[in-house]
């Protein structure tokens, strides 16, 4: 039917909240379970390779992604209370300020698993050349050029978010590069079942490549529960800027509240997944738990 007889924003749907203590809660684990990660990184020296640093970088994204989803609770509490106006100067600053921090954990999500689906296919493939090849150096001049544009990008992003020409590269960007790293694990894994069979007489290489394969497992759970866990929320972006009197629109963008919390999920889960798939973080935890008590 024609759209246009709607008004904006009626819908059957009833708006789905998530209760502040249960959104509170979810953040603060995320944000206190990456800073764990980065603290055992740094303390341990046997974490200082590239893998680990990238691993760090996409551990700072996802609490940037639940810093910014506590802090726009907390925006709209305030307004609700008065303490805040919608529409006001030190409002739309503040405003594009936390959508720019959005923009910039997204992007470092989607660079920092790709710099890692890179790291573990050179591993896989190269793994003699690979000190040569993926060097400290590089992996830190790699990680610098990936913040610079991502925070170029996300502070451009947010001041022309309004325009319809900038809302549909960074949509696109999302996808584009989701398939992007698919195609290289798919890649990666039919490589290395056509190889299986020619080091399977080579007990050292057998376990050498064991291991890297179970990196790349690891990284393709990363990049599974990164697209269950942000996909909706930039399905709403889409939907909100180019279908916000369609109720069927309407209606997805009533989970808003769920949405959000599937980024900062995506923060806790990412941590537990590293632990659990990597010996040598385990037991710097343990380390640290043990030292702390």
């Amino acid at each position: 039917e024609n759209i246009s007889d709607f008004p904006l924003n009626i819908t059957d749907c009833t708006q789905v909240v998530v209760p502040e203590e249960v959104f509170f809660t979810v953040a603060a684990a995320g944000i206190l379970e990456n800073l764990l990660i980065l603290i055992a990184v740094v303390r341990n020296k046997n974490l200082h390779l590239p893998m680990y640093f990238f691993i760090c970088s996409l551990a700072i994204s996802d609490m940037l992604g639940s810093l910014y989803k506590t802090l726009e609770n907390i925006f709209i509490i305030l307004c609700k209370m008065g303490y805040l106006t919608r529409h006001g100067d030190f409002e739309k600053k503040l405003d594009d300020a936390m959508d720019s921090m959005f923009i910039l954990s997204l992007l470092g999500s989607i660079f920092s698993l790709l710099a890692i689906a890179a790291d573990r296919y050179i591993t896989i493939f190269y793994a003699l050349r690979y000190h040569n090849i993926m060097t400290l150096r590089r992996a830190l001049v790699i990680l610098a050029i990936i913040w610079a544009f991502c925070a170029g990008s996300s502070i451009a992003i947010a001041l022309f978010s309004y325009e319809a020409a900038t809302v549909i590269p960074f949509t696109i960007l999302f996808p584009l590069m989701m398939c992007f790293i698919l195609c290289l694990y798919v890649h990666m894994f039919l490589l290395a079942r056509s190889h299986a069979k020619k080091i399977a007489s080579l007990p050292s290489s057998t376990v050498h490549h064991r291991t890297n394969m179970k990196g790349a497992i690891t990284l393709t759970i990363f990049l599974g529960v990164f697209l269950c866990c942000w996909a909706p929320f930039v399905l709403h972006i889409l939907l909100a800027r180019f279908c916000p009197h369609n109720p069927y629109c309407a209606c997805y963008m009533s989970i808003f509240h769920v949405n959000g919390t599937l980024i900062m999920c995506n923060a806790i889960i990412n941590p537990m997944i590293f632990a659990f798939r990597s010996p040598e973080l385990r037991s710097t935890f343990k380390k640290m738990f043990y030292c702390s008590r």
